[in-house]
């Protein structure tokens, strides 16, 4: 298949793991890329083998050779800038979540729509065996009937001046992290018999970051009953990015569902019977990038598009208003 050729929008610290190295994996071309600080771009572009430079972000959405534009600005910024590459008629890979409350996102998705271009929400994770087979084991019926399902993304703090801490950009835990918590567990609708619904919430912050959640923990339940925890935190000890999925005989768990490029474990334990199966430390980004060109080239659908980023901000809106905080507002340009 002919390569993609990419826009970055930013020289942000995800873009090399996310699409820098992928894209140098399976041959994508890094066309352009802006960033706010022009030497930042230039640095960026020459460590990373991006072909040119341009003055600014609207520069790379224009520029004749893109056909993806990625996104990875700070999360108030993705449904802004996301619509500018929609009008522009580019396909956009942006990080997650998409937008910054339920209703942008519908007004994103309905562009994309009536634009026909897609935009893709980078959880990357899906695409990775682990989930894959997290998956199959929970709907297999080796484990029994799901009964629960527990969800941890919780992290040590960012830096002070981090903007994942900054409120009116859609900071916080549940916006940065817990948003791969929300989609795991959505990720079980299928075998549970449809979406599940927030049924409580509590969120907190610290003195020092007003404004922007520092932990939410809250609990939601699928149409047939089945109870799923969630719990994201900027503040904790260390990093737990695991994903437990019980039944009625036995449970299966994996240590890092979103990174299982730092440990591809699935545990299965049925009864007194426990075994590792260990899927492949290939990035998820890798992964990702694959099936975007598939979708591209060939029409191949992908599961995180533009009705998905809706339903799983849906969500967090939902979690938000339980917590007794509202949804974050919407960034201008």
């Amino acid at each position: 298949m002919e390569p993609l050729r990419i826009g970055v929008l930013g020289a942000a610290r995800i873009s090399e793991a996310a699409i820098v190295r992928p894209a140098q994996e399976i041959g994508a071309r890094l066309v352009v890329v802006a960033a706010r600080d022009d030497a930042r771009a230039r640095t960026f572009a020459s460590d990373h083998g991006i072909e040119r430079v341009v003055a600014d972000y609207q520069a790379v959405i224009d520029d004749p050779e893109v056909e993806v534009v990625y996104n990875p600005l700070p999360n108030g910024l993705h449904g802004p800038w996301n619509l500018q590459a929609i009008a522009a008629g580019k396909h956009v890979l942006s990080e997650k979540p998409y937008a910054s409350n339920a209703d942008e996102a519908r007004l994103v998705r309905d562009a994309a729509s009536a634009a026909g271009v897609h935009v893709i929400e980078a959880f990357h994770y899906r695409y990775h065996p682990v989930m894959q087979r997290m998956l199959e084991l929970a709907g297999s019926g080796e484990i029994g009937d799901v009964t629960y399902v527990d969800a941890r993304m919780l992290m040590p703090p960012p830096g002070p001046t981090d903007p994942r801490w900054v409120g009116s950009l859609a900071g916080g835990s549940l916006m940065d992290v817990g948003c791969y918590a929300v989609h795991g567990i959505r990720d079980l609708a299928p075998i549970l018999g449809g979406e599940p619904a927030v049924v409580r919430a509590r969120a907190g912050e610290i003195p020092d970051h007003p404004g922007a959640d520092a932990w939410v923990a809250g609990d939601l339940e699928f149409p047939n009953g089945v109870q799923a925890h969630l719990e994201s935190s900027m503040t904790h000890g260390a990093w737990d990015f695991s994903l437990r999925i019980v039944g009625t005989l036995g449970e299966v768990f994996a240590p890092a569902f979103v990174l299982p490029q730092t440990d591809d474990r699935v545990i299965v334990t049925v009864g007194t019977d426990q075994r590792v199966e260990e899927l492949g430390q290939r990035s998820t980004y890798a992964y990702q990038l694959e099936a975007m060109t598939r979708l591209i080239r060939e029409g191949a659908p992908m599961i995180t598009d533009s009705d998905d980023a809706v339903r799983t901000i849906e969500i967090i809106d939902a979690l938000y208003a339980a917590a007794g905080r509202s949804p974050h507002p919407a960034s201008a340009i």
